[in-house]
């Protein structure tokens, strides 16, 4: 198995790069500051393709393969996190979902808009009292003459802010079922969620649903297969995505770090000499290999459509997530009382490296997944 990138994603990941360097780093703490991503932001996301990275041509994508979107998604989430979890919600659980399950009117209708940011999409699952419990939300919906009737209450949908487009995952007579839902649909309004740890820009929000009417079109897969089909599809997206934003700031953290020790001087020497430092740092750059190798492995299998990328892709989420903590937290202690001031990066990036152990399947979830799998059959993990 060769993991070396090809000379097209080699391109692409200095294309990225480059956008990065120029349109998001310079702003990204001021996007965490004032709690929102401007609209020019994610009209020129939309205008370099970026929304729909992994999208057919035919609906207006760029039909990048899964390494190259893994690169994409390493690259922003080593400058904003809250700009990553855009691409995570709109293109990973959405836009990609509705490209295995949705029908091919719900395809042609919002995949063009999708592809190019003039729709956003955010995914409804988490509720008050539903999160890494799928199976436990109370969201519900009933069977009408001409389509479905939703009730309830969404939390902490990430972007719910700005969304056109809102998968809801709801709790019926034939089991959980999703559908698509539009923003202007009567009976739904969202309330803005501020206070949240990391990812601040992420624009969360309470979704809140009364009486609101679907048409039968609107139905997102099989009815009584929202679990198996809709959010098990859109989660193994989502902590790809995850993953590999994990490492971008993991990187960015390392990055960082090694550029202030070349320059900081204590106890009458360059941090960079210090025994202790070079501890710290021979450490990261480890973790940094390892993380890269297990989400680059995920893409390479993603690309081949083998069953093994699923467990691979959980396995890559468990590790970065982790992985981006552990980092951070060293690298706030190597900057010491400037990594905790928001002058700079470091302490942005030290709250969102935590939100990153909770999204898409926490920590914990993973471990279950790991396990299992691992039990079940050790050869299929290694």
């Amino acid at each position: 198995m060769n993991l070396a990138l090809t000379d097209t994603q080699q391109a692409l990941r200095e294309e990225f790069r480059s956008f990065v360097q120029t349109e998001l780093l310079p702003y990204a703490n001021d996007y965490d500051k004032q709690g929102f991503i401007p609209m020019e932001l994610i009209q020129k996301l939309g205008a370099r393709g970026y929304l729909g990275a992994t999208l057919p041509e035919a609906y207006g994508g760029r039909n990048m393969d899964q390494v190259s979107y893994g690169l994409l998604n390493e690259e922003i989430g080593s400058a904003c996190s809250s700009t990553r979890s855009l691409i995570t919600v709109h293109s990973s659980l959405t836009a990609e979902t509705i490209l295995r399950w949705g029908t091919r009117e719900q395809k042609d209708k919002w995949l063009p808009l999708l592809a190019t940011g003039a729709s956003l999409a955010a995914f409804g699952l988490s509720e008050p009292d539903a999160g890494s419990d799928t199976a436990g939300i109370k969201t519900t919906y009933q069977v009408t003459a001409d389509g479905y009737t939703l009730n309830g209450v969404k939390k902490w949908i990430t972007f719910a802010q700005t969304a056109h487009l809102f998968v809801i995952v709801a709790q019926g007579e034939q089991g959980i079922t999703a559908f698509l839902v539009e923003r202007d649909t009567p009976g739904l309004t969202v309330k803005p969620l501020e206070g949240i740890l990391g990812t601040r820009a992420s624009m969360l929000g309470e979704i809140h649903l009364d009486d609101c009417h679907i048409p039968a079109e609107n139905l997102f897969g099989r009815k009584g297969w929202g679990l198996q089909q809709i959010v098990n599809t859109a989660l193994d997206n989502g902590r790809y995505s995850v993953a590999c934003g994990s490492l971008g700031i993991a990187r960015a953290c390392l990055e960082d770090s090694i550029r202030y020790a070349k320059n900081r001087r204590s106890f009458g020497q360059l941090l960079k000499d210090h025994q202790l430092i070079k501890q710290k740092i021979a450490n990261m750059v480890t973790e940094v290999k390892a993380a890269s190798l297990l989400c680059r492995n995920a893409g390479y299998l993603r690309d081949k459509k083998d069953p093994d990328s699923i467990i691979q892709t959980s396995l890559a989420k468990y590790h970065a997530s982790r992985m981006a903590n552990n980092i951070a937290a060293e690298a706030v202690q190597l900057h010491g009382a400037l990594g905790c001031h928001d002058s700079i990066s470091i302490q942005r990036y030290f709250r969102d490296a935590k939100v990153m152990e909770i999204i898409e399947g926490s920590t914990e979830i993973q471990q279950i997944l790991i396990a299992d799998h691992s039990i079940a059959g050790l050869s299929t993990i290694l």
